[in-house]
């Protein structure tokens, strides 16, 4: 299900959760992962076990053909089966910002968690903004896998490869630094400043048990359109 998400990429998952259709197909697939930054569960579930009771919804896709009701079923069932682990709080994140590719063709119109806002996920503003770098397709570099390139770490290969395709010679044993910075440039990698994507928490759990979780995170109301910054693409030096 990786080709039908934006992002085109995989997270370090916890729990993944699938949706058949009829005949066996999968047509749909929940993972919950442990984020990037620890404090990104720790800030708004202060009193929860990191990375036990509270996760990251990761990943939350659904194939074309899924009619639209099956989007609010297959999240409260992974809601369910989620809390049956132990998992008390979740967070999830939804991108606003539409992105194109070096074409100037619309890859990504950004998206505002409409599926959340109906599952009455309380909404707690942006996170934290930041600079993407964003590929000829339009896809993003993410960090944990430029770091994983920097240290040499296992998986480096991915990015190496995948600069590659675009265009980037081959490392050949050249400091992966000092290589990264100049297939960035040479292959059209660009520079876009993100706002910070939408903020979505869930308490999971009877009624009760919701009540009991502090959420540590001031709540407000749901954002109704995405953004458009197609003009602070950049072409990265």
């Amino acid at each position: 299900m990786e080709c039908h998400h934006y992002a085109g990429s995989y997270v370090a998952s916890r729990f993944r959760y699938g949706l058949r259709d009829r005949g066996g197909t999968l047509v749909g697939v929940a993972v919950l992962s442990v984020p990037v930054r620890r404090e990104v569960l720790t800030v708004p579930f202060p009193d929860l076990v990191l990375f036990s009771e509270s996760l990251e919804l990761g990943r939350f896709v659904l194939a074309d053909a899924v009619p639209a009701n099956g989007e609010s079923w297959f999240l409260a069932q992974t809601f369910r089966l989620a809390a049956r682990m132990g998992v008390r709080g979740l967070i999830s994140f939804s991108d606003p910002v539409a992105r194109r590719d070096a074409t100037g063709r619309l890859v990504f119109p950004g998206h505002i968690g409409l599926i959340y806002q109906a599952a009455n996920a309380i909404y707690a503003g942006r996170g934290t903004p930041r600079t993407l770098l964003v590929l000829p397709d339009g896809r993003v570099l993410n960090e944990r896998a430029l770091a994983k390139l920097r240290a040499l770490d296992s998986g480096h290969a991915y990015v190496e490869e995948l600069l590659q395709r675009f265009g980037a010679l081959s490392r050949n044993g050249a400091n992966p630094r000092e290589w990264l910075s100049h297939a960035l440039s040479s292959v059209g990698v660009r520079r876009l400043r993100h706002p910070g994507n939408h903020r979505y928490l869930f308490r999971l759990g009877s009624r009760t048990a919701k009540r009991r979780i502090l959420v540590a995170l001031p709540s407000t109301q749901y954002p109704k359109q995405v953004s458009r910054l197609d003009s602070l693409i950049a072409w990265h030096e």
